[in-house]
């Protein structure tokens, strides 16, 4: 081999929902990358041969997704090298996709809150991989029965969160009818000893339309008695005064008469 070109150093997988990033350091100057793909099972596969790059998209030798496997970086001077004589390499650490790949957020798809009852319908995250008719698999159809999803939701302004889980694609929960909700969904896979949580969807408020006495409850009872209490003592007292110029008005009439 040539012991003189450097090898890779800081070798890292990354991977969502099955997408899988091989990446490591450094830019290569004067010499390029091969990535070998090692499965405990498996043929040797070879990807982004004679790279400049310090990463590779090596998905698609991966589709065995519960096999563990290493990836060898080649250091190589030619395509002839390459061929023919033992370059240097760096090993990775072990990977198997079916308890390492991360789960990526959900999609939320419509939610609606009526009465007491707040109802969320979500869709499975897509991987690369595909059925035979070209459709997209997506992690539900890879994990199956492992998989769980977990809805977390609060009352708006509030701090206070609860959750549930389910393995369908529906939620149901019974929620105050007078207060707006927040929410937001992961997957999980309790059977991980790591990465058994995934992403969190986007978080999403419910817009329930409240009369005034929902939203400000005590408060609003007060204020409307005391402008109540108001009123009635205007119209009292302008009552009083009116009474009042009345009768005066009356005896003013009088006082000529009287004279007469």
């Amino acid at each position: 081999g040539n012991p003189e070109l450097p090898t890779a150093v800081n070798i890292t997988w990354s991977s969502i929902n099955f997408k899988t990033i091989l990446q490591w350091q450094p830019k290569p100057s004067g010499y390029f990358y091969t990535v070998e793909i090692h499965g405990q099972t498996s043929d040797t596969k070879k990807k982004c041969i004679l790279t400049t790059e310090t990463q590779c998209d090596v998905t698609d030798l991966l589709r065995n997704v519960k096999e563990t496997y290493t990836a060898h970086i080649l250091s190589v001077m030619s395509l002839g090298m390459d061929n023919f004589e033992e370059p240097p390499f760096a090993v990775s650490e072990k990977f198997t996709p079916y308890s390492q790949t991360v789960l990526g957020k959900p999609e939320i798809q419509n939610y609606r809150q009526k009465d007491s009852k707040l109802t969320v319908v979500f869709q499975d995250p897509l991987t690369p991989y595909t059925f035979p008719n070209g459709s997209f698999q997506s992690i539900r159809d890879i994990f199956q029965h492992d998989l769980q999803y977990k809805l977390y939701y609060w009352k708006d302004q509030s701090s206070g969160k609860k959750d549930t889980v389910t393995k369908s694609h529906t939620f149901e929960v019974s929620v105050d009818s007078t207060k707006n909700y927040c929410f937001y969904i992961q997957g999980i896979i309790p059977s991980r000893r790591e990465n058994r949580n995934g992403q969190e969807s986007m978080v999403v408020c419910t817009s329930v339309e409240r009369n005034i006495l929902d939203e400000y409850g005590a408060e609003v009872f007060i204020i409307i008695a005391v402008l109540a209490i108001a009123v009635i003592t205007l119209a009292i007292v302008l009552s009083v005064i009116l009474c009042k110029r009345k009768k005066a008005k009356a005896a003013r009439e009088k006082e000529p008469l009287n004279g007469v």
